[in-house]
């Protein structure tokens, strides 16, 4: 126990960081129930199912689990993504099912433990590079901004796959500065794990790459005039990504083990020609690429809050005065450029919303410490009577209670959160910015349905995934002898997740029901996210 104490001592962020992973993974369980299921939640929930009853096999007869077809029929369902995280929601069901009060909270739980984790290696590396009341402000912001908090909750990969970025990211940078090989072999390790999490992982080498231009250009270029060693100017860490990244991907997906080539090509095909969302921006529903140039960076700047947007742009500005800390601030800003670059391009297929360059948020927020910890100094100047601590917990208090008022407010309505720069949620309606998809909201509805339907009644389901509404029947959140179905005919309840190019679905509600109007209507700050019909029986 003295030893204990004494590390703690010694190094009391290691300490802070860990406050930081359990206490937000803490709100994050504590909001859970209020939050309802979107879609990919009900296709992950089926696949992490299948996954636990292979382990379940594997553990006791692991000599049939390995054959070929076994592993076929149970990792063949949603192969499409990486294993990885949908493994950890399958374990985390068969372990921990017990621990939580409702079922849906064992398969979100590693998501949620993953998002603490990124909030604490936002708070590690900050304390490294702008000590501590930076990275405490690095931490927070990311942990309040309104969409991050959404996805936090969710059995997606949004959020895991910014907490293996920066993991990928932090021990990299780290590797480049120690010429041992623990953190080099880490990064290997690191990046194993990013390529089993999401697609992402594909443009990660772009920022390596790009860092190491950037950082080691001149000298390389200098070295191959002088016909010297180049090549020592190599990271380490490359080798070890090149070998452990890919075969850690490989032993984690058993999808892989067998006809490898071919459904490499498949998983690759499937995300390079993937399916297209209907995404509404500016009035207007786009379905096909190219997206409009400037859509990720208005929605940042209508989802993300103000205050850590000037924050991070003053960080930047700061950054540049210090060379001795250019190669890490140079690592943040390729990061946060690689994580838009997608959507520069014509071909990236139209997917949903912020969560596709959630990776950039970390690196933002550090930007953002970085400015904060240069506004305190100047503050500190200013008034040099007046104690650190006091003028670091109020300057502290003024920057984060915007956001942490904002992302409180948002929830469970995460992702139709707008910040006052659009007029919120309002504002952002009037704009013709998207204001929900998913069908999540089935969880705002569930006091009418269960109210409403008949006994062994049938509900429209809409942009629910079945599998979805299934879970809403397992955590006792919809009555159990309720069925969800995606025909209106047959339905005695109709629910509509408001989306412009869905207005079709309602309009055959309006006929099957013989009603215009709607009998429970969902909002947020006053704009209707989701209403219901119920049909009118004689």
């Amino acid at each position: 126990m003295k030893s204990l104490l004494a590390w703690l001592r010694r190094y009391p962020d290691a300490l802070i960081a860990a406050a930081l992973l359990v206490g937000y993974t803490a709100v994050l369980l504590g909001t859970a129930s209020s939050l309802g299921f979107t879609r990919d939640e009900g296709f992950y929930f089926a696949a992490s199912r299948s996954y636990g009853a292979w382990f379940e096999l594997l553990w006791h007869n692991p000599a049939e689990a390995l054959t070929p077809k076994v592993v076929d029929r149970y990792w063949g369902v949603n192969h499409e993504h990486p294993a990885l995280i949908k493994s950890l929601f399958a374990l985390s069901n068969r372990w921990f099912s017990g621990a939580f009060s409702q079922v849906s909270s064992s398969f979100r739980f590693p998501a949620m433990l993953l998002s603490g984790l990124a909030v604490a290696l936002t708070f590690l590396w900050g304390s490294r590079v702008m000590g501590r009341a930076g990275a405490l402000v690095a931490a927070l912001s990311f942990a309040c901004m309104p969409h991050v908090f959404f996805h936090a909750h969710l059995a997606c990969f949004d959020v895991p796959v910014s907490a293996m970025w920066l993991l990928t990211s932090y021990v990299y940078v780290r590797a480049l500065g120690s010429r041992h090989w623990g953190w080099a072999l880490g990064a290997g390790v690191a990046y194993g794990l990013l390529l089993n999490t999401k697609h992402n992982s594909w443009i990660f080498p772009f920022a390596v790459l790009l860092h190491f231009v950037l950082t080691q250009g001149l000298p390389l270029l200098q070295d191959l005039k002088a016909r010297s060693a180049w090549w020592r100017r190599l990271p380490l860490a490359w080798a070890s990504m090149a070998l452990l990244g890919p075969l850690l991907c490989f032993a984690f997906w058993p999808w892989l083990w067998h006809d490898t080539v071919a459904r490499l090509r498949e998983y690759v095909a499937f995300h390079t020609g993937h399916e297209y969302y209907n995404m509404e921006f500016l009035g207007r529903t786009y379905w096909k690429p190219p997206m409009p140039r400037g859509y990720a960076w208005l929605m940042t700047a209508a989802t993300v809050p103000l205050v850590t947007l000037l924050l991070a742009a003053t960080g930047v500005a700061a950054s540049r005065k210090e060379p001795q800390k250019r190669s890490e601030y140079v690592f943040w800003a390729v990061s946060i450029l690689a994580s838009y670059a997608p959507w520069l391009s014509d071909g990236t297929p139209i997917f949903g919303g912020t969560k596709h360059w959630l990776t950039a948020y970390p690196f933002l927020c550090l930007f953002a410490g970085l400015g904060f910890s240069r506004v305190l100094a100047a503050l500190q100047a200013w008034q040099p009577r007046v104690p650190a601590w006091l003028t670091a917990t109020a300057a502290g208090a003024c920057v984060l209670a915007g956001p942490l008022a904002m992302t409180w407010h948002s929830h469970p309505f995460g992702l139709s959160a707008y910040t006052p720069l659009v007029g919120g949620a309002p504002g952002a309606a009037n704009l013709g910015l998207n204001r929900t998809f998913w069908g999540y909201t089935t969880q705002n509805l569930a006091p009418f349905i269960n109210e409403k339907a008949p006994k062994r009644g049938t509900v429209y389901v809409h942009d629910t995934a079945l599998q979805s509404f299934a879970m809403f029947q397992q955590d006792g959140r919809l009555r159990r002898d309720l069925r969800g179905s995606l025909d209106i005919g047959a339905s005695d309840v109709a629910l509509f997740h408001f989306e412009p190019h869905m207005s079709r679905v309602e309009q055959q509600v309006w006929v099957d029901y013989g009603s215009l109007a709607p009998d429970a209507v969902v909002t947020f700050d006053g704009v209707p996210i989701a209403w219901a019909y119920a049909r009118k029986r004689p």
